[in-house]
């Protein structure tokens, strides 16, 4: 674009996994409206070209976290994370969206002009830090939930004494060396559970330092059942039959782990009972205080995991730190553990729309006492949306549903020839209810800087699929939306 002409029709902020499927559903189904994507950093992929770890890889099968128009067709259901920027960068070219990702560019501020009914985008050019402003009637973040540029890292009594080297998987050196070495990996999420035991195959010994344990469950990455329909049936139907068969069966499981939690906790027990050693203190190591889905429930595919406990390759403690020392840790209980290197994967820093700043005709937006609405817009604010996938099931099942309901909203814009549209408040107004309900650390840390949700629907997020595909796909689109 010209400097002349800095104006789009829809502005989609990240070329992530949720920048890519929006922009290749306004390709699809809103093809009148001009479209440009700003992505921050100089390359495609988001998280899936950030993470550099060993062994990166998704928690969520690719049949539901791929895209629904664009089949996942390797044979590997839960896929490690080349091959998953592969699929991004592949479907970005074959649907015409590569081309119009201006890279280096970040959002720095949007300022709503309720006359001109368009966003003044503030954007900066990364490397000479330059700025300009582009102006657009819609703005579409897809910019994921957490900051790019900083990992959540707490400070350790002692850690300046170390003598080895701090590493948070976030910005894993590209040189690093673990072979022979001794690791500990401190942490319980998903990235410690996938780092550890790739860690293990050439490390002296690894150890994973838990504060609390997390629910883990193993699971093939091969989905048997998808390659046999793979074989039989044409690619898109066996694709969507796959689809369907898994978000069924990840509903039910997540509604029984909330109807009753009893059944799916003696499940994953027992699970993990018979994949570990003899002996093993399962309940101390694996056996959180919480429910399942009270926070995310960890995935290790083929339970490698468990593999490397049994091996002997793998420690489990479940105690807290003391002060770190020059040659390692010691806890709580006393206990010391050696260590040449320290792996802090205790988790994300949390933003929404990446961090930039939104005011409304030169009025700054607080955005932790807005109320949501259908969990992608903001009540009040106009011609703005924001992607959040589910944090219970695949995040892209969320993305889809939402691309398709901001293309069908502006398509009944263009329709109605207005430029503007604003979800309007609830009569009893917003509740006490987050807008995340998880009880993680990395949610609880800025639940004060999140939406609020209402009482019902369409300020309510469900986190339920099939509800989900009712409000965005069969409710009407006007449905507590003021156009204009």
């Amino acid at each position: 674009m010209s400097a002349a002409s800095e104006y789009v029709d829809v502005l989609v902020v990240g070329a992530g996994l949720s920048g890519v499927g929006a922009a290749c559903h306004l390709q699809m189904e809103a093809p009148t409206r001009s479209v440009a994507i700003v992505e921050a950093r100089a390359v495609s992929g988001g998280t899936w070209d950030l993470f550099r770890y060993p062994n990166v890889r998704s928690d969520s099968d690719m049949y539901t976290l791929g895209y629904e128009f664009a089949p996942w067709l390797d044979r590997k259901s839960i896929a490690d994370g080349d091959s998953i920027l592969r699929y991004i960068r592949d479907t970005a070219e074959r649907f015409g969206v590569a081309e119009k990702i201006q890279y280096n560019t970040k959002v720095v501020s949007a300022n709503w002009d309720s006359v001109a009914a368009e966003w003044n985008v503030e954007l900066e050019n990364a490397t000479s830090g330059e700025r300009r402003t582009l102006r657009c009637n819609f703005l579409w973040a897809n910019t994921g939930y957490y900051r790019y540029d900083e990992g959540f890292r707490p400070h350790f009594e002692g850690e300046e004494s170390f003598n080895g080297q701090f590493v948070h998987p976030q910005f894993w050196p590209e040189s690093l060396d673990w072979s022979e070495k001794r690791v500990v990996v401190i942490g319980s999420g998903a990235t410690a559970m996938t780092l550890v035991p790739a860690l293990a195959k050439t490390a002296a010994h690894v150890t994973m330092l838990q504060r609390s344990p997390t629910y883990v469950a193993a699971r093939p990455d091969v989905d048997g059942l998808a390659n046999w329909l793979q074989r039989r049936l044409p690619t898109k139907s066996a694709f969507r039959l796959i689809r369907w068969k898994n978000v069924l069966l990840s509903t039910l499981t997540y509604q029984l782990s909330r109807r009753r939690p009893e059944v799916i906790k003696k499940a994953l027990r027992q699970g993990a009972v018979d994949a570990l050693p003899a002996g093993f203190d399962v309940d101390r190591h694996f056996g959180p205080a919480y429910n399942p889905w009270d926070q995310r429930l960890c995935l290790v595919p083929n339970g490698d995991l468990f593999a490397a406990i049994s091996a002997g390759t793998v420690d489990v403690i479940t105690d807290e730190i003391a002060t770190v020392t020059p040659n390692g840790i010691t806890l709580k209980s006393g206990t010391s553990l050696d260590a040449d290197i320290i792996v802090t994967a205790t988790g994300l820093s949390v933003q929404l729309l990446g961090g930039f700043s939104v005011s409304l005709d030169g009025s700054p937006l607080d955005i932790a006492s807005s109320l949501a609405y259908k969990g992608i817009m903001l009540t009040g604010v106009p011609n703005l949306a924001m992607t959040f996938g589910y944090t219970n099931a695949s995040w892209t099942l969320k993305a889809d549903l939402t691309a398709r309901y901001i293309c069908r909203l502006l398509n009944v814009m263009e329709k109605k020839n207005v430029r503007t549209c604003t979800p309007e408040a609830p009569i009893d107004g917003p509740s006490a209810t987050p807008y995340i309900e998880l009880s993680a650390g990395y949610i609880q840390r800025v639940a004060d800087q999140l939406p609020k949700q209402g009482h019902k629907m369409p300020w309510r997020l469900y986190q339920n699929y099939f509800l989900d595909t009712v409000l965005f796909r069969v409710r009407r689109v006007n449905d507590h939306m003021r156009f204009s």
